[in-house]
């Protein structure tokens, strides 16, 4: 089996979905025998040569002051579409609705492969956050869900994500399929956890909190430092280390400053470690930790709760949010109030008794953590029932409005790079020369003219087709 791994960031940017991704390039071919290839933007000096599967980075643009450090693709790169056509992939599985499945949906195009969606965060808050214009983001919430509804098969990491998509307006059908953890059961060597912790301000007998994602204040981050100044004021001593990078990172510091609980350097009893990449140094992190905070309502599914709960470390989340699922309070982690009064009433019993935090993790690490090659192993199955389904034809074809114009722009984008193999045999290295900059201007005048012809005749037809019912 052919596989085709699409979203909108990859290597050297690391976040929940990159790692999502590069499990499955790693198991599949491990434990399955599959070839995959991965399409992502480029970013400035990357280099994906030394990855044992081709990486296809194609044009972006610099979009990291609005989008989180983040890069847009370019959705036309006919290049890129044809160099992923060119593998022949029998599944597309994409993990972004914005650029990653307007690629994939060329690419079916091209080749005819089912595409797979993964929903994986809730996205129009992220929308919201960087487009101020409420009308703006509307519509882009609105050409995010009709992108998603264009695929075959959607999957969701968490019950609460399938509520959250149908909550934004989506109409179809998923299926929940789960993400995995990449640590191994069991906790970090003591050598290891000194290793990774030197030079901090942490006593053996004071409690430590633990934090690690983007620092960005819609996972409830403020929340976390409202309820230390709490338990600070009723004179529990204590750490609290975030670990990670994000746009509120220095708002962040400053709230923390403000409440009086910093300090300099590596000291003080919150502490900003920056991004950990190390994924061994996490481990250690989980491992010297008493408890895991993360008061997120936005998460779909709290990936690094349950990479805490492989090193056997609890956490404290928001009961009914979607990190919380299949969590039992007492039992194999801890469900609060979303309040900083309820947090801080929870870490003020928490250490009165750490011996019993310890158990709650060793429970949670039995009962809540998933392994990747489990995970990977069922998407492989649900790609083998996709195809056949594909084969017998009872794969539910979903044709949208705008599917005539992804279609139309996709046998434009092959003519277009026809073209231009075309001239890059012609005219080799004098193909910038003057004469044929004039002749590409010719053809693309022609075939814009015959595309808008053709887009007008087809819209026409689905105008009169609608009428006629």
């Amino acid at each position: 089996m052919k596989v085709c791994l699409l979203n909108d960031s990859f290597a050297p940017v690391i976040d929940g979905v990159v790692n999502v991704m590069m499990n499955y390039a790693d198991y599949l071919p491990r434990d399955h025998g599959a070839q995959v290839i991965v399409g992502t933007p480029k970013y400035p000096d990357a280099d994906y040569s030394a990855y044992p599967y081709p990486v296809v980075a194609y044009q972006s643009f610099d979009t990291t002051s609005i989008a989180n450090g983040y890069r847009t693709g370019n959705p036309f790169s006919g290049k890129a579409v044809s160099e992923l056509a060119a593998f022949k992939p029998d599944i597309i599985h994409t993990h972004c609705p914005a650029t990653a499945t307007f690629i994939a949906r060329l690419l079916r195009e091209e080749c005819g492969a089912p595409i797979v969606f993964t929903y994986h965060t809730k996205y129009d808050i992220d929308i919201e956050r960087a487009v101020k214009v409420k009308l703006a983001a509307r519509e882009s919430i609105r050409a995010m869900v009709s992108n998603i509804e264009a695929c075959d098969e959607v999957w969701v990491v968490s019950r609460g994500a399938g509520e959250s998509l149908k909550a934004l307006g989506f109409q179809g059908d998923y299926r929940v399929m789960y993400n995995g953890v990449d640590f191994e059961r069991g906790r970090a060597s003591q050598a290891l956890v000194e290793q990774a912790t030197a030079g901090y301000d942490l006593p053996a007998d004071v409690p430590v909190f633990l934090y690690v994602g983007r620092l960005i204040t819609y996972k409830g981050l403020p929340m976390i430092l409202d309820a230390l100044k709490l338990l600070s004021d009723s004179g529990q001593d204590f750490r609290m280390v975030f670990v990670g990078k994000g746009p509120d990172k220095e708002l962040l510091e400053e709230k923390a400053a403000e409440l009086g609980l910093m300090g300099e350097g590596k000291a003080g009893k919150c502490i900003f470690t920056g991004p950990i990449y190390d994924r061994e140094a996490l481990r250690a992190w989980n491992t010297r930790a008493d408890l895991f905070l993360f008061p997120s309502t936005f998460d779909t599914n709290g990936l690094v709760v349950r990479e805490a709960a492989a090193c056997a470390l609890a956490s404290v989340l928001i009961e009914g949010s979607c990190a919380a699922e299949d969590v039992t309070d007492g039992r194999n982690g801890f469900t609060i109030e979303e309040t900083p009064e309820a947090m801080a009433a929870m870490l003020r019993e928490a250490c009165k008794d750490l011996g019993r935090l310890h158990e709650v993790g060793e429970n949670a690490m039995n009962e809540i953590v998933l392994s990747w090659r489990d995970c990977v192993s069922a998407a492989y199955e649900r790609y083998q029932v996709v195809l056949e389904e594909k084969t017998q034809g009872t794969l539910a074809k979903k044709k949208l409005p705008a599917d005539i114009l992804v279609s139309l722009t996709a046998r434009s984008m092959e003519e277009a790079e026809r073209y231009r193999r075309i001239r890059k045999e012609l005219f080799g290295d004098f193909k910038d020369s003057a004469m044929g900059m004039m002749e590409n201007i010719q053809d693309a005048e022609d075939h814009l003219e015959h595309l808008l012809d053709k887009i007008g005749e087809n819209i026409r037809r689905e105008i009169d087709s609608h009428r006629l019912r």
